[in-house]
């Protein structure tokens, strides 16, 4: 039975040996996709297109576009109103119910 140093050795001697391999190889199927590539016309972006970043687009949510929502609050004095979604605007105060938009 092999020692331990002796199995190390022999992982080393290993490992080298597939480096070795891989190199070689990987020059020649470089070589070959190269030479495919002039073959048919192609680019790189052809191969390999550039990853967008963020959500995909998707077609339901492109093609409908979001209404804008009635408002729910009106301050009289300067005439803006408000949804009641987003950041509470400063005319609310403490009693937003004071400026509540009757609903037909």
């Amino acid at each position: 039975m092999a020692t331990y140093q002796e199995l190390l050795a022999q992982k080393q001697a290993l490992e080298v040996q597939i480096e070795e391999a891989r190199t070689t190889e990987v020059a020649g199927v470089v070589e070959q996709i190269r030479e495919l590539m002039t073959r048919y016309g192609l680019s790189q972006e052809d191969v390999a297109p550039r990853r967008r970043r963020g959500r995909p687009a998707s077609t339901a949510s492109a093609a409908t576009e979001k209404a804008p929502l009635p408002p729910k609050y009106m301050d009289p004095k300067t005439g803006k109103t408000w949804s009641g979604r987003g950041r509470t605007p400063a005319w609310l105060g403490k009693r937003p119910e004071r400026f509540l938009i009757p609903q037909e």
